[in-house]
């Protein structure tokens, strides 16, 4: 039997891959999702690093929020780079405050997929997104470096696996599908390896719309 995804709800802009729907609704719960959970490690030590990252945990959680907002400014400016601002989020900044930008960028982003031309065009240099690829990758993002976080912090973050499938099945189309979706999605972002498959070294999304992948592996094992 096939399993039932959650319904995120279409949302104004009713972005859709397959049966997965990626829109401003999903984005904002998997914002969520992720800043309820560091919510409660607030009173950790946000200096310490992240395994395996150069990062801090405040750096990554500044990145996170960071990457929303330039979402969110590439989305609305068009498929032409813009590159006449910088975005930055101070990872220097209070625990609280970094999740507190995290749904702030979230909620901007949100607001931009939810009211912008369903065939409007981004600027990424992976690629020319539309709103479901822009969504996909701030899903990424979220998901992917809350994990990061959560290993510097010593807890283990695990998503609803939905969400993982959806940002799986939008970003990597070559990522194997016989596998849980989130372990399937770690090893697209060389986080871990799976078993037969190698940790990827090097790894990159398709963020273009899916009609135009034309079927080639990116991915480069170690």
């Amino acid at each position: 039997m096939r399993r039932k995804r959650r319904a995120f709800g279409l949302g104004r802009s009713g972005y859709q891959v397959g049966s997965v729907i990626l829109d401003d609704a999903a984005l904002r719960f998997t914002a969520e999702e992720c800043s309820s959970f560091l919510d409660v490690s607030v009173g950790m030590d946000w200096l310490a690093p992240v395994p395996e990252l150069t990062w801090t945990i405040a750096e990554t959680v500044a990145h996170m929020a960071q990457a929303l907002l330039w979402y969110s400014s590439d989305l609305a400016a068009g498929p032409r780079e813009l590159n006449t601002t910088e975005v930055k989020v101070d990872p220097s900044s209070e625990p609280a405050e970094l999740i507190r930008t995290i749904r702030t960028g979230s909620e901007v982003l949100a607001g931009v997929v939810a009211t912008i031309e369903p065939d409007a065009r981004g600027w990424h240099p992976w690629g020319i997104p539309d709103a479901s690829g822009f969504v996909g990758m701030a899903c990424d993002e979220l998901l992917i470096h809350t994990a990061d976080a959560a290993k510097g912090l010593g807890r283990v973050f695990t998503p609803p696996p939905e969400l993982a499938e959806a940002t799986l099945h939008r970003l990597f189309p070559w990522a194997p599908r016989d596998v849980d979706p989130w372990a399937g999605l770690s090893w697209a972002t060389g986080r871990t390896e799976l078993p037969g498959l190698k940790r990827l070294v090097k790894w990159r999304w398709h963020c273009a719309p899916l009609s135009e992948w034309d079927g080639p592996d990116p991915s480069v094992p170690a």
